[in-house]
């Protein structure tokens, strides 16, 4: 969900913030451990990559959706129910915390009822099919950089944290900060707990994760390619824009921050997704998961 410049100022959105920054850290486990490498570990640095359009091509949840779409997981009224409900709120939704909260919440309800253990095992499955090849060569050269150099590699991301950590352990990653959804007994409730990981609440993850992991931030470095991620970028010692929008790119330029751009031209605007409608925009997801079932039909 892209923040408006009045949700910064908003109390309670500072504390949802806050609590998914910290269940995300507390919900963080190591998918890679790095203890039989030869390399010396390096205790108190670490790199902090966010992953859509900075580490993959598109939007993770876009890719996880249209798998779950051609698996006929959602029905086609759920699917459009859901949409228009987020592209309401998203054009001219209600600025209350609840407000805010229920759309957020709606944004995994389409996880309600099912199992933990089954969304990972299609998540392993979607990642083999539509996200493998997705991943840009660039910044995976720059978290190997970071491995090589005996530091842990941890992804940031507003999609679910299960999905971040397939996606981690994947690309031989330490683990994944993401969006933690709410459930009981190893089924989802559908409902998020405090907000998605995005904006802020990254910056709150990174710092509860380096908190308990002994990290130094200001020995640690940030990548990301959305304005959005600049509360992150800005707690971390070395800031790097990957694929940068035109916000970030401005900001980076100010503040002397390196980037690195590894799309063509063509690439850009083909697969470039303005800050608005990135790592938070379930509801587009959905909607071209909703698209691409009609044309498998």
């Amino acid at each position: 969900m892209f923040v408006r410049r009045g949700d910064r100022n908003n109390p309670e959105l500072e504390r949802l913030a806050a609590l998914a920054g910290e269940a995300s850290a507390e919900a963080a486990s190591v998918a890679i451990e790095q203890s039989d490498t030869p390399v010396p570990i390096d205790l108190t640095a670490a790199a902090f990559f966010d992953v859509d359009n900075t580490i993959m091509m598109g939007a993770s949840i876009f890719h996880f959706a249209r798998g779950l779409a051609a698996r006929k997981f959602f029905s086609n009224s759920d699917l459009a129910k859901f949409a228009m409900q987020q592209v309401m709120f998203r054009i001219g939704g209600k600025e209350s915390a609840d407000g805010i909260r229920s759309s957020r919440e709606q944004a995994l309800s389409f996880v309600a009822g099912h199992t933990v253990a089954e969304l990972s095992a299609l998540g392993e499955e979607i990642f083999d099919e539509l996200m493998s090849d997705k991943i840009w060569p660039g910044t995976r050269a720059l978290a190997q950089m970071h491995l090589d150099a005996g530091q842990r590699v941890w992804l940031v991301t507003a999609t679910p944290v299960e999905l971040a950590e397939i996606i981690a352990r994947r690309l031989g990653l330490t683990g994944a900060l993401g969006t933690v959804a709410e459930s009981t007994d190893g089924v989802f409730t559908g409902k998020l707990v405090g907000e998605m990981l995005h904006g802020p609440a990254k910056a709150h993850a990174v710092r509860s994760l380096a908190a308990r992991e002994g990290l130094d931030l200001r020995r640690c470095t940030a990548y990301s390619d959305s304005s959005n991620d600049i509360p992150m970028l800005s707690v971390a010692g070395t800031a790097v824009a990957v694929n940068p929008d035109s916000g970030l790119r401005e900001v980076a330029r100010k503040r002397g921050w390196e980037i690195r751009d590894f799309r063509t031209g063509r690439k850009a605007a083909k697969i470039g997704v303005p800050s608005v409608l990135g790592a938070g925009a379930l509801a587009g997801a959905v909607a071209a998961g909703l698209a691409y079932r009609k044309r498998i039909i």
